[in-house]
């Protein structure tokens, strides 16, 4: 069985099993596991919303393109209204949440503040809502077949477009998701 520690700052992979629309296809950081359960956000579903449109229903205003038109994830299917901020780690902002030495997830107002300042963190994603599990939920869920788990790659988190990050996560770990079969077995 897995240790409680074992999935935090690690990538989850659905694979081609998967069916639930939620996670098909889908990558998510695992921010925090434990035995409480697990919490993570998606990196590769693209909302409907643009960073601008975020920053507007707060209140702030940004004059930058590239923060206007800002790609906003969906981080998952619980509490879609509340906005997540994956960054590396730069600046003391309210409510961080530190993964590892080089990623955070913050969930409060003044990263969003200097991001569209232009004094936010280098490499920043924003999402609505995450992804969470039950005490024991992931691990079933794994011995099930349904994930795949990888170390983070920040390139594969801030740089790979969003459309290649799945097959690009499971190539961490040397499999093509391609030669995969949807259906899944034990022996």
């Amino acid at each position: 069985m897995l240790q409680s520690s074992t999935l935090s700052n690690q990538l989850l992979i659905a694979m081609p099993n998967l069916r639930d629309p939620n996670f098909a296809r889908g990558v998510a950081l695992v921010c925090q596991h434990g035995e409480d359960g697990a919490m993570a956000i998606m990196i590769n579903r693209l909302s409907d919303y643009r960073l601008g449109d975020v920053l507007a229903q707060m209140n702030l205003r940004s004059d930058l393109p590239d923060v206007i038109d800002s790609p906003v994830l969906v981080g998952g299917p619980v509490q879609p209204e509340r906005g997540f901020v994956l960054h590396t780690p730069h600046g003391g902002w309210d409510s961080s949440f530190r993964i590892s030495d080089h990623v955070s997830v913050t969930t409060s107002r003044d990263i969003l503040e200097a991001i569209a300042s232009g004094n936010g963190p280098r490499y920043a994603l924003v999402a609505l809502g995450y992804s969470g599990w039950s005490p024991g939920q992931i691990e079933h869920e794994l011995r099930e077949n349904a994930w795949l788990t990888a170390p983070v790659d920040n390139a594969i988190l801030f740089s790979t477009p969003l459309d290649e990050r799945w097959q690009a996560s499971a190539a961490l770990v040397g499999v093509n998701l391609g030669q995969i079969s949807p259906y899944a077995g034990n022996a």
